[in-house]
């Protein structure tokens, strides 16, 4: 789960895996897969580098990278 702010300043947690949209309109707007919308006071970057940091800790993301470097060795 990713932790996001809503613009009153509570914070929730969100389940990355069903993010299916990250947009700015200039809020920043996340639309899940069973089409809810939640907006955010963090920008869409922020969003989308917490997205990456939570696939890696679980294991979905990164394993290109180990790859790439064991192919300079």
């Amino acid at each position: 789960m990713i932790k996001v702010t809503k613009l009153n300043g509570k914070t929730f947690r969100i389940n990355p895996l069903l993010i299916e949209t990250v947009e700015s309109f200039p809020d920043t707007t996340i639309m899940l897969t069973n089409g809810r919308k939640y907006v955010v006071k963090e920008s869409e970057s922020q969003v989308s580098a917490f997205i990456k940091e939570f696939f890696q800790i679980v294991g979905l993301l990164g394993r290109r990278t180990l790859e790439e470097h064991e192919d300079e060795e």
